[in-house]
């Protein structure tokens, strides 16, 4: 597997075909996109405090920790999954993980089920916070609640609520990185640029970071139906100015000053795709969903460089050839992506 580079607990069936459909979707949507360019928890607090607070904190393992955290600005309790070094020397960074469009297990994050995330931080000075997101948020404020997924509001709690509260009972040091897969990706890269200097270091890898006009709103769309939504609730209708307030491509002089490292494969099918691979339970769903969804990103990817370039803000940009929309990639990325999140970071 080559990289090419440049600078500027198993699901229930239910919960699995909502997945596939909404992978399916995302494939629909990153059509038109490219056609029209050529032309942890959540659950309901009993008893809602008005201030954000951490209500527990349970030891899952040596360096890892639920912490539930009232939020409220979605009157919920949000579990929050925190893992520290195994050797704490001091104040230190936060490194917030986002999911793709939607967790597996509702008590534990899909980075701790597909990645080996706990062993790769237990020697890095850094505290991980990987926040259990609904399905299909895009980790944004919803303007309005959803007869289905409920209330959102995902960057007040990322921003203004949880970051005080884990670096109060965690030891950090104020310096934040932010860093996501698949919608996950698009999210972390629009929280930065909508909070410039929030985050000193920025990953993303295979997502899509414009959500402007017919083409934009599709990939959005697409994911928050499949989970049985109305994004009307989260952006408001199509035109609604917010669509574009949301969309990385508009607003990335917001990016500059953070460390930016972003990764995408080809769509290729590799040797993580093969039949037989361990944990590629569905090679022909791996290969081609997989390989389209990537295509897809590779060219939102490719829309991203030419804009930072644009602007002359640099950035780090992989493309992974052969390579998939799945974890395999992921994990390889999250390894290659540390050492410039630290150095964003000051680890």
């Amino acid at each position: 597997m080559t990289t090419l580079r440049t600078r500027t607990a198993r699901p229930p069936g239910a919960v699995r075909a909502r997945h596939r459909l909404a992978r399916t979707a995302a494939i629909a949507a990153i059509v038109c996109a490219a056609v029209a360019s050529l032309a942890g928890t959540v659950s309901v607090a009993t008893a809602a405090p008005s201030a954000p607070s951490i209500e527990r904190v349970v030891r899952e393992g040596p360096t890892q920790y639920g912490v539930y955290v009232h939020s409220a600005a979605m009157r919920k309790t949000i579990k929050v999954q925190v893992l520290v070094p195994r050797t704490q020397s001091g104040p230190r960074p936060t490194l917030y993980m986002l999911s793709g469009l939607g967790e597996e297990d509702p008590h534990k994050s899909i980075w701790l089920i597909k990645s080996d995330a706990v062993k790769f931080f237990a020697d890095k000075n850094v505290t991980v916070a990987l926040p259990l997101a609904g399905n299909g948020s895009f980790y944004t404020d919803w303007q309005r609640d959803d007869p289905t997924l409920g209330r959102y509001k995902w960057e007040t709690f990322l921003k203004k609520e949880l970051p005080p509260l884990l670096d109060a009972r965690f030891d950090g040091n104020g310096r934040r990185g932010i860093g996501g897969l698949s919608m996950g990706a698009g999210s972390s890269l629009m929280l930065a640029a909508r909070n410039p200097g929030f985050y000193r270091a920025v990953a993303a890898y295979s997502g899509c970071y414009t959500t402007t006009g017919p083409a934009g709103e599709a990939y959005p769309r697409g994911i928050v139906s499949a989970f049985g939504g109305n994004a009307d609730n989260m952006w408001g209708p199509p035109g609604d100015p917010a669509w574009s307030a949301h969309d990385v491509l508009r607003h990335s002089a917001g990016l500059r000053g953070s460390a930016i490292y972003v990764s995408t494969g080809t769509g290729r099918a590799g040797r993580y795709d093969a039949p037989g691979y361990p944990g590629n339970d569905d090679p022909a769903n791996r290969q081609i969903v997989g390989g389209a969804i990537e295509m897809g990103s590779m060219w939102c990817t490719r829309n991203l460089q030419a804009q930072l370039a644009a602007q002359h803000i640099p950035a780090s940009f992989h493309y992974v050839d052969p390579g998939t929309h799945s974890w395999p990639y992921w994990v390889d990325q999250l390894h290659r992506s540390w050492p410039f999140i630290a150095a964003g970071l000051g680890v």
